[in-house]
């Protein structure tokens, strides 16, 4: 059994309520590339998200980061979903909490700003 003949892997950020998952998930290798994770996203057979190379951190809490080789997130609970190549700030730091930790500081920072 061959793996993936039809999906291409993307890195990406999922966001739920009490969680930031960094991992790879797979999208059709035919979509137009703007739209892949638009796609997979909008699937409405698709209750849960595969995810590989997983690594769960808690928002609210000091607690070291879970790994996992394959998760599935139920899509209910996905608030967002950001792929890691179109990320804005990339720094070539190994460690997910630093990256994480500057995330939050940036989302905190736009938070506080005044809508147009």
């Amino acid at each position: 059994m061959s793996k993936h003949i039809d999906t291409t892997p993307i890195e990406v950020y999922i966001l739920t309520a009490d969680y930031d998952i960094k991992g790879t998930v797979y999208v059709a290798k035919y979509t137009d590339s703007n739209r892949e994770l638009t796609d997979l996203l909008n699937d409405k057979e698709r209750r849960f998200l595969a995810v590989t190379n997983a690594e769960i951190l808690p928002r609210n809490s000091s607690q070291a980061p879970r790994r996992y080789n394959f998760l599935e997130v139920h899509m209910d609970y996905v608030l967002m979903v950001h792929p890691i190549s179109q990320a804005l700030f990339k720094e070539p730091t190994p460690d997910f909490s630093i990256q994480l930790s500057k995330f939050k500081e940036l989302r905190n920072k736009l938070n506080q700003t005044k809508p147009f």
